[in-house]
């Protein structure tokens, strides 16, 4: 069997997250980027789509580096498929620094208001795909943007757009509509030219083949060759997340244990409506050695 780390999107943000993760980590990207990252995770700071980014990948490397095991896979929504491709040794850290920094103030200048994301929770996909095609016009722009479940999907667009849909959507008996904390509309065209503006970033940077399986997050299969990864890293920002297909991916291919790095726990729990056997857990307040056992453990289940 195979175990599999698993790094959030946004929205799993939250102030003083940053907190009590290791210091050697902390500085490194200090200085790298010129500033103090200690910074970033205050409440006022995380208004910031950069500050955001660049916490979540902190906290995921940092945190996968006290693991200081190895793992089968990795996979990561949205932002967090840079951490994800760190800890495969695809992407240097320093590289990811300055390429998520970029992507973060890309994605805030493209939509600095007036758009955003919303959740819709108990509804089918196909259901959510008609109301989608009813209030989708030039005027009021919104797309499908994550499958995170059997139904539970979320939609990007602008404020109007997203208003309209999640007053259908609670009349078709939806259980939540809910605005997540997320001010740009990620994974759909609106981000197609942020997105070529970062490719454009990424050609000058080195990727190796990644030493861990890369689990795409868009594609819900391994990425190997590395133009391929810089393809996915560079534009995963304007195109749908298959998370729910990503994690039956990963279970389909024997894995039987996935830890959510930080933070939160949100991953672990559309995890366990995959996982019929076998652990799902979160970094976030589970003990470090139980952690390392249980990746130990699995590490000798190998066939």
């Amino acid at each position: 069997m195979s175990s599999l780390l698993v790094f959030p999107g946004q929205g799993a943000q939250r102030p003083g997250m940053l907190k009590g993760l290791p210091r050697e980590t902390l500085s490194e990207a200090s200085d790298v980027l010129g500033e103090d990252v200690r910074l970033l995770d205050s409440a006022q700071a995380l208004q910031s789509t950069r500050a955001v980014q660049l916490c979540l990948l902190i906290a995921g490397v940092a945190a996968a580096r006290q693991l200081s095991l190895p793992t089968d896979y990795v996979a990561g929504l949205s932002i967090g498929a840079y951490p994800a491709a760190v800890v495969a040794g695809a992407l240097a850290f320093s590289d990811a620094l300055h390429l998520v920094s970029l992507r973060g103030e890309l994605m805030q200048q493209a939509y600095p208001q007036g758009y955003g994301m919303t959740a819709i929770i108990g509804l089918d996909l196909a259901v959510v795909e008609g109301l989608l095609a009813q209030v989708h016009s030039v005027d009021t722009p919104v797309y499908l943007a994550n499958i995170n479940a059997d139904n539970q999907v979320v939609i990007a667009g602008s404020d109007a757009a997203m208003k309209a849909l999640a007053e259908l959507a609670k009349a078709r008996g939806a259980g939540l509509a809910k605005r997540l904390a997320v001010s740009v509309p990620s994974h759909c065209p609106l981000l197609d030219a942020p997105a070529q503006t970062l490719a454009a970033a990424f050609a000058n940077v080195k990727l190796q083949t990644p030493k861990i399986a890369y689990l795409s997050g868009s594609r819900a299969r391994p990425v190997i060759k590395v133009d391929a990864l810089r393809d996915d890293l560079a534009f995963n920002m304007c195109r749908v997340v298959d998370w729910r297909g990503t994690v039956q991916s990963a279970y389909e291919r024997g894995v039987r244990l996935q830890i959510e790095l930080p933070p939160g726990a949100v991953l672990t729990g559309l995890a366990r409506r995959v996982f019929e056997q076998g652990t799902v857990i979160a970094f976030d307040g589970a003990r470090l050695d139980t952690l390392q056992a249980l990746l130990r453990e699995e590490g000798l289940r190998h066939p």
